[in-house]
């Protein structure tokens, strides 16, 4: 072999190791990006999240209203009547609801086949928008957030971050604007009329619903009826 051939076989040499420590390096920050994620995650299992990118975000443009509620404090009629709205299966499924999704898909729908559980860790955890890498992160952070938090944990987180109106998150700030009241106190049809703003709070009111809210309202009110009477409120009704 001539000097040249073995000048070429030790640069080659040396790059060989520069490769596996950079692939070593990428390997490790994802597993600790991984590792992270589920302990944040297991965190608000347990603890309230004291805000959420999407709060910030709305916070620096027309300021923000939250007041946490344990689920115990927040009315049954409004767990049964957001289930009914946004997530009928709730209860049945472990975080994706595939008869949901294939009929979203069927009808063309951009949106249709989120569930709670989805739309909980995309409101607690990630950024709004319909990006891929949002979807990949939230499909690979539900299956954890589903093994590590009860359903009934799941609903309550839910119910305290989801807009209700421009800059009013959660049940009790949303019972409070609308209706001036607790979020203990919401009757069935209150309850539906909150649930009929949802997936657009900023564009309908519960208090000053149009004819197509309360409509959906109605219909809300109907389901949520339906799923007390079924069980399907067993995994957090109490």
């Amino acid at each position: 072999m001539g000097r040249r051939g073995r000048l070429a076989r030790k640069r080659k040499t040396k790059r060989r190791p520069l490769w596996r420590r950079a692939l070593r390096l990428v390997t490790r920050g994802i597993l600790l990006a991984a590792v992270l994620a589920v302990a944040w995650i297991a965190l608000y299992g347990v603890v309230a999240p004291p805000t959420t990118p999407y709060m910030i975000s709305e916070g620096r443009r027309v300021g923000v209203t939250q007041d946490w509620r344990p689920m115990e404090e927040i009315s049954v009629h409004l767990a049964r009547a957001v289930v009914a709205a946004e997530d009928a299966n709730f209860c049945l499924h472990w975080g994706f609801d595939m008869d949901a999704i294939r009929a979203a898909i069927a009808a063309g729908a951009a949106r249709g086949g989120s569930t709670i559980s989805q739309q909980t860790v995309k409101n607690a955890f990630l950024w709004q928008g319909r990006s891929w890498p949002r979807k990949a992160l939230e499909a690979l952070m539900t299956p954890v957030m589903e093994t590590l938090w009860s359903k009934r944990r799941v609903l309550e987180v839910y119910l305290n971050i989801v807009e209700f109106g421009e800059g009013v998150f959660g049940a009790e700030a949303a019972a409070q604007h609308f209706f001036g009241i607790p979020a203990a106190d919401l009757n069935p049809q209150q309850a539906a009329r909150l649930a009929a703003v949802l997936p657009n709070p900023q564009d309908r009111s519960a208090s000053n619903p149009s004819q197509s809210v309360l409509m959906r309202a109605r219909s809300i009110a109907e389901g949520a009826a339906t799923i007390g009477a079924d069980g399907r409120d067993a995994c957090f009704a109490r």
